[in-house]
């Protein structure tokens, strides 16, 4: 009996998070979450969605490649090690930072900031991440509190080749 309890409590939670990211921001940024864990995922929506921003939610590279052309999203949370779940485009296996490096090829000027959001070391991946720009680490789990202080200095910053 517990166990059903605690199953109708998560899913009216799962439900919740999914209503809250599809609600347009009032004055937040629409932050796409790339993680191939629906745990993860709903974890830093909610996070997100509290704080006023829309969440477009990406279980693979494939679907933040979609949503990244389709939505235009102002962030990227992206976990590095999404591979497990994702298939290939044109013959390339998509891993976090490739993904990255697809959407820099097809549209150089779009300067979409990323964080990257892993349970991965970071000297697996840190020093590529760096040559594409990226410069906000995050470990799993997520401080909230970090991330939110991150996310507002992000656009505090002006646009590049723009004056302070």
């Amino acid at each position: 009996m517990f166990k059903f309890f605690k199953s109708i409590k998560a899913n009216k939670a799962a439900k919740a998070a999914e209503a809250a990211s599809s609600a347009p921001a009032a004055d937040g940024k629409r932050i796409l979450v790339v993680d191939d864990n629906p745990v993860d995922r709903q974890a830093l929506s909610l996070m997100l969605t509290a704080k006023g921003h829309q969440v477009l939610l990406a279980e693979s590279g494939e679907d933040a490649i979609s949503l990244i052309n389709t939505e235009k999203p102002d962030l990227i949370l992206l976990d590095m090690d999404i591979q497990a779940h994702s298939s290939t485009i044109g013959g390339v296996f998509r891993d976090g930072l490739m993904v990255i490096d697809w959407v820099d090829r097809i549209n150089p000027a779009n300067q979409i900031p990323v964080f990257i959001v892993s349970s991965l070391s970071p000297e697996q991946y840190e020093k590529r991440a760096r040559d594409n720009g990226i410069t906000t680490f995050f470990r799993k789990p997520v401080d909230k509190e970090k991330l939110h202080e991150a996310i507002t200095q992000t656009f505090s910053k002006p646009p590049t080749g723009q004056p302070a």
